[in-house]
């Protein structure tokens, strides 16, 4: 049976069931990113600016998924579009190397702790399984280490661990990945210990679904020691937290730096890009040598159509640079610092179990389970996890949320666009959102 909420989703939506209708009969399940799945239908945005962007029933929403959370400038930067109109009249592709690689690999390396070398791809899963392949490659070893349910992308080798999606990799890549408990360097090392053929470990440095499940901090340094005396390559997946837990990403923020590290989103300022950077020695497993038995066996070859293409390095040289000379990253965190703390009080003030939780500007609304929590690192039982990512409660918030104006669900990523008004308007639409689960009795 249709909730309230759902009811009012539909009907305040006309425009975006048609387009759903015509959709389903190209796409699987109507979408074309599996976190864009949503029932009865997703919605459709006609065109965004700033934090706001509008679906094609005319819904103005406050945006807290920010292009999957590439989006720290907010939409349309004028800075960005500029520098991408510009190019474009230039040209889109050369089949040459630029000046704008030389310099968004220079922006590159003077943000990121590790980024001694840089390779760009064209998309984080693509930089991530760069990196394991590049450890892989220097060490001579097969296998590698990941954490439950911490996301890498949709390749082969990224996909164990996760909940669902194994179809079509086999078993032989299977057995070469190694999935682990988070948050017990004990396990860790008993691994690395025991097994000779690692070759790397990789992980979300904040936690899995994009800090949703936290890592405790101390972890990160025990990872980097664990690591560093068993001769495996440790590997911060920053594709989200790059550029947004702090100017140097999640290795910037904890003062943990590894060998290598994943970028895309905030790398790209908004367009399809990505990029390894880390040690000069493993980045040159691409290099070409003279020497033909490494060029054969050892080195990685590497092409890939779009890499560092002149969209995309014009996009991202120009974001990097904003982020580097202005105080993008302070602004947004300043505005989650803001939210985080409305919608505590929020919490409080209508007695409704949950809080909210992040780090820098990626916050998290757990509800349902009253806990302990020091409102950056909210580390559950397993039992008071399963209860706050209740499949009908994330789906009704989520669905409640954006009826009332804002696109987040649980998960808000705040960029230097939101204002505080924007923020407080969150907060007020949260705080309906909590009346709407409670009248479903979901809450």
């Amino acid at each position: 049976m249709a909730t309230a909420i759902t009811r009012c989703y539909v009907d305040e939506h006309p425009k975006c069931a048609e387009r759903f209708a015509q959709a389903k009969e190209m796409f699987p399940n109507g979408v074309t990113h599996d976190a864009r799945n949503q029932s009865p239908f997703p919605y459709y945005v006609s065109h965004a600016i700033g934090p706001h962007k509008w679906d094609i029933d005319g819904q103005r929403i406050i945006d807290y998924k920010t292009g999957h959370g590439a989006l720290i400038l907010g939409h349309s930067h004028p800075d960005v579009v500029a520098a991408v109109t510009e190019q474009m009249n230039r040209g889109t592709h050369f089949s040459a190397s630029t000046d704008l690689e030389i310099r968004w690999a220079g922006l590159v390396q003077q943000l990121v702790p590790c980024a001694e070398k840089v390779r760009f791809h064209s998309s984080g899963t693509e930089a991530t399984m760069m990196a394991m392949r590049m450890a892989r490659a220097y060490t001579g070893k097969s296998k590698i280490v990941k954490f439950e349910d911490h996301f890498h992308g949709w390749h082969d080798y990224a996909m164990p661990g996760q909940a669902s999606g194994l179809g079509g990799i086999p078993k032989e890549i299977l057995n070469t990945v190694i999935v682990l408990p988070p948050n017990d360097i004990s396990v860790v090392e008993e691994t690395l210990a025991n097994d000779g053929d690692v070759a790397g470990v990789i992980l979300e440095p904040t936690g899995s679904h994009m800090g949703q499940r936290p890592i405790r901090p101390s972890f990160l340094s025990e990872l980097r020691e664990v690591t560093r005396h068993f001769g495996v390559v440790l590997i911060f997946d920053e594709v989200v937290t790059g550029f947004r837990t702090s100017k140097g990403g999640a290795q910037g923020y904890y003062g943990v730096t590894p060998d290598l590290s994943s970028f895309a989103k905030i790398l790209a300022g908004g367009l399809p890009g990505g990029a390894v950077a880390g040690r000069a020695d493993l980045i040159d497993m691409i290099q070409l040598r003279e020497d033909a038995e490494f060029n054969q066996n050892q080195r990685i070859s590497h092409n890939g159509t779009f890499n560092a293409n002149p969209l995309s390095a014009a996009a991202g040289s120009t974001a990097l640079n904003l982020i580097a000379t202005t105080p993008v990253n302070d602004v947004a965190d300043a505005m989650a610092s803001r939210l985080k703390r409305g919608l505590n009080e929020m919490l409080s003030r209508m007695e409704a179990p949950g809080c909210a939780s992040g780090v820098s500007s990626a916050i998290f609304l757990k509800l349902g389970v009253d806990h302990e929590c020091d409102g950056e690192v909210c580390i559950m039982s397993p039992e008071d996890e399963r209860k706050a990512e209740d499949g009908a409660l994330k789906g009704a918030l989520t669905m409640s949320m954006y009826t009332h104006g804002v696109d987040s669900g649980p998960r808000f990523l705040l960029g230097a666009a939101h204002s505080e008004r924007d923020v407080d308007d969150t907060v007020e639409a949260a705080e309906r959102a909590v009346r709407d689960l409670r009248d479903e009795g979901l809450l």
